[in-house]
């Protein structure tokens, strides 16, 4: 500390900072580091090469690629499979359909599926599609009714345009119309076949001259929660089927004549009571087409491939090493010999937190970007899934985990100086940013109690590491435990943000407090 007639000054928030990388660099604490970085890399990789060692099935005797999702447009792996009633299509024209009716099965419970009951899902379709071929995952764009959602316009798996609300029937029928001109299809619907509205216009890019054309019906498998353990569930899917009846089909303006093709696209899915219910197909009469149908078509649900961030599976063991090194790294100020107890000042305290930080969030960068690019190489490399992402994406998911574990050394470190007891600290640390996040994700609690865990706790700040989406048009058990975190990446790190700044006021404001007035400050030379 400066002397200036007569008086002391404390020395810059610059000096504290390097007095507390000079401290901080001790052989045990780098250790820690290091050892964060390896949990994190050595994880995370050997969890990779686990998987990608035991992609293969059996065929008899031979060993051959276990099968897995077709690719969409875009190279996510994508649900396409439906029962298609097609015909080819120019460049210019379209397709109109009447509706009359639609109706399904849906069996329970699993794994029998012993009893039959009828009914549709929600997202149970029925309508008319534009596709290029017949191909699992090849563009498309579709006008249909939905089970519980009215009209949709979806295309290309992972578009959903709202039309208007409510179902069909005999007396009520609905109408549809798809019109290409080129690469752009638009969608209508209409009460009576003579008043139309428009649904949604998209555009597909590089369709060939000649597509397909056609009805179309499918129905996702209905999800059953099995019940494990204090409330929470396992996912088990229920197998629908859905059935539509369409007449005034009519296909013009640049269709190309012949007969009406049809059969599925993927294969359907099927149980063992299926003479109790319709066989998937189609039955034609008096111009009506009756089409029955069971899939899906959209983007596969959370096990339709791994995110990037599926290989960060170090993390919460590097997370507690960087908890543990920042509670003792303020904690030491209060051993005897050491500061005899006296408080640390707020510049002190804001040193430290920068050197924590700063350290830890180098470390989690290393490795996490290491992790979120090789990790994935691996997968594919050994033929499973990857659910693409963008360099951005990637670098958003890499530096997000780093930020989270700078936050969250910040947050344990304040803790240190509050409670100024190694043990005590650690354990509330660990409790409030650690155990929230493993009650979440393995299935031990219900999902609505282990969302909130994840949006009020500090663990909210593991949503930084999610990289993959929730689609409303898509059946899947979208909870902590299946990787969907409740809030997005910026909101759960801005709740761990929100804890670590209060915790760091609060331990500097008992620091101001605890300092004696008569107390004489230490003189830097």
């Amino acid at each position: 500390m400066r002397e200036t007639h007569g008086t002391t000054t404390e020395p810059s928030l610059t000096a504290h900072v390097r007095q507390e990388w000079v401290r901080f660099r001790t052989r045990g604490r780098m250790v820690a580091v290091a050892a964060t970085i390896l949990v994190i890399l050595l994880l995370g990789l050997l969890h990779a090469i686990t998987l990608g060692s035991g992609t293969h099935c059996s065929d008899g005797p031979v060993e051959v690629p276990c099968p897995t999702d077709p690719a969409g447009p875009h190279g996510r792996p994508v649900s396409d499979t439906f029962y298609f009633v097609h015909r080819p299509l120019g460049e210019n024209g379209g397709i109109t359909v009447r509706v009359t009716s639609m109706t399904g099965v849906i069996t329970y419970p699993p794994p029998g599926h012993d009893e039959i009951v009828p009914g549709l899902v929600p997202w149970a379709k029925a309508g008319i599609i534009i596709k290029d071929g017949v191909a699992q995952g090849s563009p498309y764009a579709a006008l249909m009714l939905t089970g519980a959602h009215g009209v949709r316009m979806q295309h290309d798996y992972v578009h959903d345009t709202a039309g208007r609300a409510g179902g069909v029937s005999a007396g009520r029928p609905r109408w549809l119309r798809l019109t290409r001109s080129g690469d752009t299809i638009t969608g209508y619907e209409s009460a009576d076949g003579t008043r139309w509205a428009k649904v949604g216009t998209v555009r597909l890019a590089a369709l060939p001259e000649t597509v397909r054309v056609g009805l179309f019906v499918t129905s996702p498998g209905d999800l059953t929660l099995r019940p494990v353990a204090l409330g929470a569930g396992l996912p088990e899917s229920r197998f629908t089927q859905a059935t539509a009846t369409f007449d005034h089909v009519s296909v013009e303006g640049g269709a190309s004549g012949g007969a009406w093709s049809h059969g599925s696209v993927g294969e359907m899915g099927h149980t063992d009571w299926e003479k109790y219910h319709r066989a998937a197909g189609l039955v034609e009469s008096n111009g009506a087409f009756t089409v029955t149908g069971t899939g899906d078509i959209g983007p596969s649900g959370p096990h339709g491939g791994h995110p990037v961030e599926s290989g960060l599976v170090g993390l919460v063991v590097g997370l507690i090493i960087v908890l543990v090194v920042a509670v003792r790294f303020v904690t030491a100020e209060y051993r005897p010999g050491v500061t005899g107890g006296a408080p640390l000042t707020g510049r002190t305290l804001a040193a430290k937190a920068l050197v924590i930080g700063a350290v830890t969030f180098l470390a989690g960068l290393v490795s996490a970007a290491v992790v979120v690019t090789a990790g994935p190489s691996i997968l594919r490399a050994n033929g499973l899934g990857v659910i693409p992402a963008s360099a951005l994406t990637g670098l958003r998911v890499a530096a997000g985990v780093a930020a989270l574990l700078a936050i969250a050394a910040v947050l344990a470190l304040a803790l240190g100086a509050l409670l100024r007891r190694t043990r005590a600290a650690i354990l509330v640390a660990v409790s409030a940013v650690v155990l929230p996040y493993l009650l979440a994700v393995l299935p031990l609690l219900p999902d609505d109690t282990a969302r909130w865990l994840l949006r009020l706790t500090p663990a909210a700040g593991f949503a930084v590491q999610q990289s993959i989406h929730e689609y409303p048009q898509v059946v899947a058990h979208y909870a902590p435990s299946a990787g969907y975190h409740p809030l997005a990446w910026w909101a759960g790190l801005a709740v761990l943000c929100g804890y670590a700044a209060a915790a760091l006021t609060l331990a500097g404001l008992r620091s101001r407090r605890s300092v004696p007035a008569s107390r004489p400050r230490p003189r830097w030379r």
